[in-house]
């Protein structure tokens, strides 16, 4: 009987909270808990205890010079958090586009999937002649320039996953020390670059995406094609600061609030 009671009380409570949320995000200045009431047609000792465990949970503010409360960015972490690839894709588009008209070369954004890296989204160079990764495609997380990103600035707890993973799908030993390694230069530096494992002329340069809370969310990648008679656009020192501005401002549009980037 007490397990229905909660239950049946349960729905009404979070039905509340949903309202207080949708609310508060038409009002951006914040509101009284008063105001709140008012406007959902609801008692003010009702909405109150909700308001309080929200508060107490972290997804609601008050300020301590005008009492309203506003939403916290928990909301926004959580969000990002759970958001599949597609929504990532699309608040990365703008800048890759951009980046690929600035520095002449083709660009791609790779996500951790298992022990390996995937390509979820692609802007190819604007010219007649360049070079892209196709969308799909697998990523080896221990020789490719993305994968070192991945690694680097994944939490040490995922990274370790992933390379337990990434060591059962390879043929011979990954050479796990000399990875650790790599990735602590990587996350000093804020970023990756080497010659492609797998394609003669291509340098890669990657920088990582990071969302708010300092969560990793994808490796932004630059696969710089160096042309014989040196027509590429921009040279690859130019095209690394372009890359790393592009991923700041993407960082920065998905909250993040600190600095992991440099050169």
């Amino acid at each position: 009987m007490t397990s229905e009671r909660k239950r049946r009380y349960a729905a009404p409570a979070l039905d509340k909270a949903f309202m207080i949320i949708e609310l508060l995000a038409t009002a951006p200045g914040g509101l009284l808990a008063s105001e709140m009431a008012a406007a959902l047609g609801q008692s003010l000792g009702g909405l109150f205890r909700i308001i309080v465990v929200m508060e107490a949970a972290g997804y609601l503010q008050k300020s301590p010079i005008t009492d309203r409360y506003t939403v916290t960015y928990k909301f926004l972490d959580i969000a990002y958090r759970a958001t599949p690839a597609r929504e990532l894709v699309l608040a990365t588009q703008p800048e890759m586009q951009r980046l690929a008209l600035a520095t002449g070369q083709s660009c791609h954004l790779v996500v951790p999937s298992g022990g390996e890296g995937l390509v979820i989204a692609r802007e190819e160079n604007p010219g007649v002649r360049g070079f892209a990764v196709r969308v799909g495609s697998s990523i080896d997380l221990t020789r490719s320039c993305s994968g070192g990103v991945i690694l680097a600035f994944s939490a040490p707890q995922a990274a370790d996953r992933m390379l337990d993973r990434a060591e059962a799908l390879a043929a011979s030993p990954i050479g796990r020390q000399a990875l650790v390694e790599r990735m602590e230069t990587i996350r000093r530096d804020g970023f990756h670059v080497r010659q492609s494992p797998i394609t003669r002329g291509v340098t890669d340069i990657s920088a990582p995406i990071i969302g708010f809370g300092d969560t990793f969310l994808a490796a932004l990648t630059i696969p710089y094609l160096e042309l014989i008679d040196g027509s590429q656009l921009v040279s690859i020192d130019e095209a690394r600061v372009l890359l790393i501005a592009a991923a700041r401002r993407i960082s920065a549009t998905l909250g993040d609030l600190n600095d992991h980037l440099h050169g």
